[in-house]
């Protein structure tokens, strides 16, 4: 199966370890994995600023670079759900960008769900002493319906154990631009969401969408709590746990 890795912006520019560690997960599965290096931005902050423009010419640039492959596979919900919610209607009043868009979406998966329901692995390379607890992120679960495949997963990790924090599935606060714009509401269901694994009492909190986990980590830190580690659930399926192997 050749699959196509989309890094995502946030991923290339924040935390590369999270692209090399989806790299490590698809390999060990079975996968051949390419990496387009001419990829760039799905357009979903175009999309979502109204600038619709810019949203098909990037989403034409996709479409193009990732079509001949058998899956595209992000390690984000957000990035995923652009491309297979939004794309078609981009090209209401073009037949043939429209079916190329459609035939793209149907073979776009978020990386735990491409692993869980697509390949449906039965192992997963990673090792991780201590507990963890996840934070759903809002596109991937409400969009995209990804709640048990990531915790599936972690279930494989040796060593691992899952708590469950209170209100797992609201709202970090992120949001994209939402959290530039209404800065003050952001930070404060950003602090709810701390408290809220805090109380979980686990070593790490993991999530499956870079921006969410960047979130977190800010007003974690910004708390007083140093010791919470935050982590992408790529990495610690991986064994990489942070780490840029």
């Amino acid at each position: 199966m050749k699959v196509a890795l989309f890094v995502t912006c946030l991923v290339d520019l924040m935390r590369p370890s999270v692209g090399f560690a989806a790299l490590r997960l698809l390999e060990a599965a079975g996968c051949e994995v390419v990496v387009p290096e001419s990829q760039t931005c799905c357009g979903q902050p175009a999309f979502n600023s109204g600038d619709r423009r810019a949203a098909i010419a990037l989403a034409q640039k996709t479409i193009a670079e990732f079509e001949g492959f058998d899956y595209l596979v992000a390690p984000s919900g957000s990035c995923p759900d652009q491309i297979r919610t939004e794309y078609p209607g981009l090209f209401l009043d073009d037949p043939d960008w429209r079916r190329r868009a459609e035939a793209l979406a149907a073979r776009t998966c978020e990386l735990t769900q491409f692993l869980a329901d697509v390949l449906k692995v039965s192992s997963v390379p990673g090792e991780f002493d201590g507990n963890v607890t996840y934070h759903d992120s809002c596109t991937g679960l409400r969009s995209l319906g990804i709640k048990r495949q990531p915790r599936q997963l972690l279930d494989k990790v040796r060593g691992l154990s899952v708590k469950e924090m209170p209100e797992a599935e609201s709202c970090c606060g992120f949001g994209g631009t939402f959290a530039v714009k209404f800065g003050d509401i952001s930070a404060a269901i950003a602090e709810r969401k701390c408290v809220n694994l805090q109380a979980a009492a686990a070593d790490a909190v993991v999530g499956g969408d870079l921006g969410c986990l960047i979130n977190i980590e800010g007003k974690l830190r910004r708390m007083g709590d140093e010791t919470t580690r935050v982590l992408h659930v790529a990495e610690v399926l991986a064994g990489t746990n942070g780490k840029l192997v």
